[in-house]
């Protein structure tokens, strides 16, 4: 009998070895190949929380490269600093047949530093490997070990995080003791429901997903965050570099800011507070001591990253500010808010998630890791104003498309609150061009263009506004499809008012602009803000999302040359669209032409269907644009 049992338990042993090695490609069902780049054979993520400061990370990931386009998932990149530490990691790769060709240890791996150019203070470091493998397809396995001392932050979960990638097996499974409480929660999760076991001093909850199908990509669709499956795990209560805490909501995690990050650290020294006053003594409005005081802090402060430690989420003291002249957004908005105070104006601290693309809280579910910025927050008697401390261009009151239109969290006395940012509309983000030309009888041309942005658009040219000019007359070619364009002047102002404007003012000249046939000379109407048109998906899934809508409007006036007359006038556009319109006319009044382009996108999300307007009004758009006004001489 236990000759059986021992000859039993090989069996089982040797199958479940076998199981977890069988990496043959032509085992992969073949609905997880179409549109793929690669196939999550298996993947597992075992999260075991030992104690507030003591949590172990296991991961084996197991991944078929089927041609160059998926090499990118082959790689592992592991991020690494002094609160979280690599304890293992090792590797095989495989061929097509599941016959091992190469093993990976730590030694193979590249250790770098992950420091930003602008960070003075950060300690993360990764561990970056890439199989150096040009025969397709082949399957690497993954297996590391990762050691973290906080409690605080949890990786979402995504077992598919790319279109081009389909994923066979995934399994995330989570244990801790039953006093260490979790609020999770699921998006796009199709798999069975969460299995919870208790076993002895652990509570473990397991979430599969399978046969999860590789899709096209489709432009214009929500972020990978709203439309593929995850799971969002947060602590109730929790422990980061040495720091506890307690939250289930957002009022509570803004109380815990308060008290454990932010309180007693926003006092400005003596020195700097009567600078202060006396820099805003003889201001009477609330609003305009706030914008001498945001401008002085401007001039006064450069950022700098600090990511070191629970610097990472905790400001510098204000007087250290103060001191060194720099600081990352934490530092500098809670610098900000303390010479606000000074000068008598409340303010809130405001932690929001930074980027072009907009991103916001989840209402339900209150977490740390929602966001990686901070804003300041001014409630003024008759509105709220909103100041991004970090950049040094911004007018006051002015928060441009890398913070606008999402939740944000605000620290108030009694907690956290979740508010919206301003949101520019369509015609609020306006770029509003008007240019003069003459053309000559070679097809030469001369003249002057002015251009304003506002709203969104009004940092449509931050990238070299503060360049040199020889610096921003070699990004002319990106802005302007003018061929031979000799620049005479190129000067671009900002107008840092309540209702800031970017103006760019152009003087030129270009060669052979319009082209001669004969008699004929072919004038293209517009060289200046021409669409492209959009890729054509049939039967499309998911969801038409504009991010931010704008307007463009076009006003150029052509002089035309003595002795010529119009041989062929285009038609007026005028384009209706679910996403947007389309507008365009051609006047003539003697030897003048005026040519006058509208274009709106409007913002929101449309049924998938919608795609196709979307497509035909670019189309449109992009024929018309292309459309040349023919002269003859006479």
């Amino acid at each position: 009998m236990k000759q059986k049992l021992i000859f039993s338990i090989l069996i089982c042993a040797t199958l479940s070895v076998k199981s977890q090695t069988n990496y043959q490609v032509a085992q992969i069902p073949k609905e997880l190949l179409t549109r793929a780049s690669a196939v999550v054979r298996n993947m597992e993520l075992n999260i075991n929380v030992k104690d507030l400061d003591d949590v172990t990370y296991r991961y084996k990931i197991a991944t078929t490269i089927l041609n160059k386009n998926g090499d990118d998932e082959g790689g592992l990149y592991i991020w690494y600093n002094k609160s979280q530490q690599i304890k293992s990691v090792k590797g095989v790769v495989y061929d097509k047949f599941s016959i091992p060709v190469g093993k990976i240890s730590e030694k193979d791996f590249k250790d770098v530093s992950t420091a930003n150019g602008f960070s003075l203070f950060e300690d993360s470091r990764a561990k970056i490997f890439r199989p150096a493998v040009t025969v397709y397809p082949y399957t690497v396995v993954y297996e590391y070990e990762i050691h973290a001392k906080q409690s605080m932050v949890f990786p979402d979960w995504f077992p598919k995080h790319s279109s081009d990638v389909s994923v066979e097996n995934a399994t995330l499974q989570f244990s801790s003791k039953p006093n260490f409480s979790i609020r999770y929660r699921e998006n796009r999760y199709t798999g069975d429901s969460v299995k919870i076991y208790k076993s002895g001093d652990f509570t473990t909850y397991i979430w599969k997903a399978k046969n999860l199908e590789a899709s096209r990509y489709e432009p214009y669709s929500p972020s990978p965050e709203e439309i593929l499956t995850s799971v969002r795990i947060a602590p109730n209560t929790f422990k980061y570099m040495g720091v506890t805490g307690s939250f289930t909501n957002w009022n509570e995690m803004g109380n815990w800011m308060n008290d454990k990050l932010l309180k007693d650290r926003n006092t400005i020294p003596e020195a700097t507070a009567n600078y202060i006053r006396e820099l805003t003594l003889n201001i009477s409005d609330p609003k305009l001591k706030a914008k001498k005081i945001y401008e002085y802090m401007q001039q006064k402060t450069r950022y700098v990253g600090v990511q070191i430690g629970i610097g990472g989420y905790q400001p510098f003291k204000a007087e250290d500010v103060d001191r060194t002249s720099y600081g990352d957004c934490k530092g500098l908005a809670n610098y900000t808010q303390g010479l606000l105070k000074v000068a008598g104006i409340d303010s809130y601290y405001a932690v929001i998630y930074g980027d072009d693309y907009k991103h916001n809280a989840l209402l339900d579910f209150a977490s740390m890791d929602q966001f990686n910025h901070v804003i300041l927050c001014i409630p003024f008697k008759n509105d709220t104003t909103w100041v991004d401390c970090t950049n040094k261009e911004n007018p006051f009151g002015y928060l441009g498309d890398f913070t606008d239109d999402r939740l944000a969290l605000i620290c108030t006395k009694s907690g956290g609150k979740l508010i919206r940012t301003p949101k520019f509309t369509d015609e609020q983000s306006l770029q509003n061009r008007i240019a003069t030309f003459e053309i000559d009888a070679e097809g030469n041309l001369s003249g002057n263009i002015v251009t304003t942005f506002t709203g969104s658009q009004y940092d449509n040219r931050s990238s070299i506004v503060n360049e040199p000019l020889a610096e921003q007359l070699k990004k002319f070619s990106d802005f302007y499809s003018i061929d031979n364009a000799e620049i005479q002047s190129f000067k671009i102002t900002q107008d840092k008012s309540i209702h800031p404007v970017t103006t760019e003012t152009i003087t030129l000249k270009a060669r052979n602009y319009a082209s001669i046939n004969g008699k004929q000379l072919y004038l293209p109407l517009n060289m200046m803000n021409r669409q492209s048109p959009q890729k054509e998906i049939s039967n499309r899934t998911s969801a038409v999302k504009i991010n931010r809508g704008y307007v463009d409007v076009d006003v150029t006036t052509f002089i035309l040359p003595q002795g010529f007359k119009i041989d062929f006038k285009p038609d007026n556009h005028n384009i209706e669209s679910t996403c947007g319109t389309y507008r365009s006319t051609v006047e003539q009044k003697g030897e003048i032409i005026k040519y006058t382009r509208k274009m709106k996108l409007k913002e929101g999300v449309y049924p998938a269907d919608k795609y196709q307007d979307l497509v035909n009004l670019y189309q449109s758009a992009y024929e018309a644009d292309n459309e040349k006004l023919i002269l003859v001489a006479q």
